[in-house]
Parts: structure tokens; C-alpha cells; sequence
């Protein structure tokens, strides 16, 4: 994986908005959120909606999947956040386990993956 590196933007003569070359998504990008999904938290259903708003813009697949915050202190866990192309800290602490959240915010950064905390 990776994140997508060959696509050909060109800027549209109507508008002069940047457009994507071909409208073909062929291309998936795999994001983990560090966190504790909560149907009843807006910010959650929030973060999901920007990660396929953007992949629509972007013409990409996206793959989304929430990480519970005492599962990132497993062996199981941490070798679950190098499957990730990148790392999102959820909003709406406090998380089930603060330990479990930073260390996988330690571990974005030690896998040089890119990461964002809202």
C-alpha cells in the first residue's frame, strides 16, 4: 500500500478549479482511527463522513476502520496499525484507555505514517 503518488491533476479552463484526470477510482487508501466508536457522538459519524467525502474528491477507495483504544496495548493491536496506510486520533476523548491511545500515536510516528488528531 501507500498513499497514491501517480495521480495527474489539470486545471479545469471553465472554472479554474484543479480536477483529477479520469473519473476511474482504482486506487484504495486504508485509514485507522484510534479510537472508541460512539454511534451517538456526531464527531465520530463526523470523521467518517470527511474520510469519504475526501476520497470521493480524490477519486480513491477508502478503507475505514476504528481501532478500540485497549486494543492498540496488544501485540495483535500494534501490528494491526502497520496494515494502515494512515493514522486519525478520534475527537471525543476520553478514550477507554488513554495508555492504549497514545501509544498509537507513538506508533504512527515511529512507522513514519501519516497522522492526524482532532
Amino acid at each position: 500500500m501507500g498513499w497514491p503518488g501517480n495521480l495527474v491533476f489539470e486545471r479545469s479552463p471553465d472554472f479554474g478549479e484543479i480536477m483529477i484526470k479520469g473519473r476511474k477510482m482504482e486506487q484504495t487508501v486504508s485509514i485507522g482511527i484510534i479510537g472508541d466508536f460512539d454511534e451517538n457522538r456526531v464527531s465520530h459519524k463526523a470523521t467518517n463522513e470527511a474520510l469519504y467525502h475526501a476520497a470521493n474528491h480524490l477519486l480513491l477507495e477508502v478503507n475505514i476502520a476504528w481501532l478500540p483504544t485497549p486494543s492498540i496495548l496488544t501485540r495483535k493491536g500494534q501490528k494491526r496499525l502497520g496494515q494502515f496506510d494512515g493514522l486519525w486520533a478520534s475527537p471525543g476523548s476520553p478514550y477507554q484507555s488513554l495508555d492504549g491511545a497514545l501509544k498509537g500515536i507513538q506508533s504512527a510516528r515511529e512507522m513514519n505514517r501519516p497522522f492526524i488528531g482532532t
